[in-house]
């Protein structure tokens, strides 16, 4: 006998009609049937008599309901009682951000978020998508900013924010500084700084297509995949670097940020939410209740 069967059996007394009670417990009538079954099985005991028009309670099956009724009572104040000692209690969210997110979306979305929830204690991790991923999928994490995978685990749900702009990272003493825009034949000749396509899939596609679409192939000087390494070999004069509209915001001597020309501006590097499937967590479901509200403000800037 488990709480579920009172709770059905409960039903199914007040409502002595199975088709009643199987649409109010939202079940089919075959399985509240064998519920009510298995109780009895169970307590040995014949609760109900049903026949082909009516189901009425045997003298038990009376005594027994009284009895069911008050132990759910009990239980679900019990319940009630716990879950508010859980409120009342500081709870954390762990939260996983790419680079660009962690400088991008992040700080409005948070201070938004803590206005709300100003007890709330808010755990931070900035690393790669290819790492946060299986954090989030093992429990670790309960909520990710990414780049969406080729292939998502299905017990994780995603949603498209937006599509992150891009600028080119040059020197600080480049040719180029100084202009509003450039294109690609102002710099298809240049080496270039390119992420490992293992890590940063999209950085990487980017970077390539951009230069496939202008009809010439990239001159790769150097691999390199954190942050503050491309913009180092940036600011060396080793190369330059195509990398998200956020990094200008990042202190980074020796490098300058240009704009690509709108007509040849790639498409941009997706972003997205990730968390878990069915997650009723009252802290994931306002920030993503609040990320979509204001979806137009947080991603101005991207």
């Amino acid at each position: 006998m488990d709480i579920n069967q009172l709770r059905c059996f409960v039903v199914l007394g007040d409502e002595l009609h199975f088709g009643r009670a199987a649409r109010k417990l939202e079940m089919m009538p075959a399985s509240l049937s064998r519920f009510i079954r298995l109780l009895e099985e169970d307590l040995n005991i014949r609760l109900l008599t049903r026949s082909t028009r009516n189901v009425s309670l045997t003298t038990e099956g009376a005594e027994f309901l009284h009895e069911a009724k008050r132990v759910l009572e009990e239980f679900d104040g019990l319940r009630l009682r716990f879950r508010k000692n859980i409120a009342s209690q500081k709870k954390t969210l762990r939260i996983g951000a790419i680079d660009s997110a962690a400088r991008g979306l992040l700080p409005q979305l948070l201070h938004l978020f803590v206005r709300q929830f100003p007890q709330a204690d808010i755990h931070i991790i900035e690393e790669k998508s290819h790492r946060l991923i299986p954090r989030l999928a093992s429990g670790r994490l309960d909520l990710i900013f990414v780049r969406p995978p080729e292939q998502v685990d299905v017990t994780l749900t995603t949603r498209f924010i937006a599509c992150e702009t891009c600028v080119l990272a040059v020197p600080a003493g480049h040719r180029l500084v100084g202009r509003s825009v450039v294109t690609i034949e102002d710099f298809c000749q240049e080496p270039v700084i390119v992420p490992e396509r293992r890590t940063r899939p999209h950085s990487h596609d980017l970077t390539m297509n951009l230069f496939k679409a202008g009809g010439c192939a990239p001159v790769i000087a150097q691999y390199a995949d954190e942050k503050q390494t491309i913009l180092s070999l940036v600011a060396a004069g080793l190369g330059i670097a195509l990398v998200p509209s956020s990094y200008k915001n990042m202190n980074a001597d020796g490098v300058k940020y240009l704009s690509l020309s709108p007509t040849e501006s790639p498409a941009g590097l997706p972003l997205s939410a990730m968390w878990h499937q069915g997650n009723r967590d009252i802290y994931v479901n306002a920030m993503l209740d609040i990320l979509a509200c204001h979806r137009d403000v947080l991603i101005r800037e991207l």
